[in-house]
């Protein structure tokens, strides 16, 4: 079902967040390191929390934890913070 946190889609959006965050950490923009570190931060930290609730099978918070990890990341990415263009991985203009 589209409207249900499945083991699978929790997969999927670890995979999608986990490969944004390894790819922002090679493009910070010059002069935004103090940003990027805090941010970089911010996405650890919630995508920590994400893997302890699905180890404790909470589906639910879990998925929201990745979805604001991701939203940390889309965040640094329109405000310039880093440097990428990749519209699969972020929310790009």
């Amino acid at each position: 079902m589209e409207n249900t946190i499945t083991k699978e889609k929790v997969k999927k959006y670890f995979n999608l967040t986990e490969s944004a965050l390894s790819r922002v950490k090679d493009s910070i923009s010059k002069g935004k390191e103090t940003e990027a570190k805090e941010i970089i931060e911010m996405v650890s930290n919630y995508v920590s929390d994400a893997h302890h609730f699905e180890d404790s099978e909470n589906l639910v918070n879990a998925f929201a934890a990745l979805n604001y990890a991701h939203g940390w990341l889309d965040s640094g990415v329109r405000l310039k913070v880093f440097d990428v263009n990749d519209d699969r991985l972020f929310t790009v203009v």
